[in-house]
């Protein structure tokens, strides 16, 4: 892929990942993508697995809003960086919703072919969110 056409697919996803749309945006990975997220727990594979952790966070975070900050390009690979604001109004996996805001900053590493993502690295402090939504509590020091 050119570096216009990785702007262009990372531009289209943002516009996906601002309506909420999990479908829509899950398009932009290859059918047998791997995603490795802290939100799963794990690694997950396949476009239907991939939906089903976007949509853990837009149910869970309705209002969630996505900024990017920086797109780093070097051949078939991507550096996505942006911050992450919402609020636990959906209930996040699966709890009772906690109404109160959290801010994260999000690094995705991302690998490219044809024209599709083919794997993801998800980088950010999932303990330190869960903490902002009241879901865990931390211990004073």
């Amino acid at each position: 892929m050119t570096r216009a056409e990785i702007e262009t697919l990372f531009a289209r996803r943002d516009r996906a990942i601002q309506r909420r749309d999990a479908a829509a945006v899950t398009a932009f990975y290859a059918a047998d993508a791997v995603v490795e997220s802290p939100t799963a727990g794990r690694v997950v594979q396949g476009r239907e697995e991939i939906e089903a952790v976007f949509r853990t966070w837009f149910e869970g975070f309705p209002d969630m809003t996505f900024t990017g900050v920086s797109l780093l390009i070097d051949g078939d690979r991507a550096a996505w960086i942006a911050e992450v604001h919402g609020t636990d109004s959906g209930g996040f996996l699966g709890l009772p919703p906690t109404l109160k805001p959290f801010k994260l900053p999000i690094l995705m590493l991302c690998m490219l072919r044809d024209g599709a993502i083919v794997h993801e690295r998800r980088i950010y402090d999932f303990t330190g969110m869960l903490i902002q939504i009241g879901v865990l509590k931390a211990k004073p020091m």
